[in-house]
């Protein structure tokens, strides 16, 4: 399988576990999913009302530089470890 189909495979699989995964591993995936789908962030940082979006854009501007390909097999490995402990 691509590695493009693998990410696309991956993202389909995150929103069929079981149970809900905790905020580090959404906000894991969310950072994850992002740099390998768009790249570095962009835009500006959310106000300090705005708390989930704020924590996103943290943990994606956490990622700034890292490869896209790098991103998406990391975002593979952990919907892969997910789905072993959340089914």
């Amino acid at each position: 399988m691509a590695y493009e189909e693998q990410f696309e495979q991956a993202r389909k699989d995150v929103q069929t576990l079981s149970r809900k995964p905790g905020n580090d591993d959404l906000l894991y995936l969310y950072a994850h999913f992002k740099q390998g789908s768009v790249g570095d962030v962009t835009g500006k940082r959310p106000g300090m009302l705005d708390m989930v979006g704020r924590a996103k854009y943290d943990a994606w501007a956490k990622l700034k530089g890292m490869d896209q390909d790098t991103a998406r097999q990391n975002y593979i490995s952990k919907v892969e470890a997910l789905r072993k402990s959340h089914g």
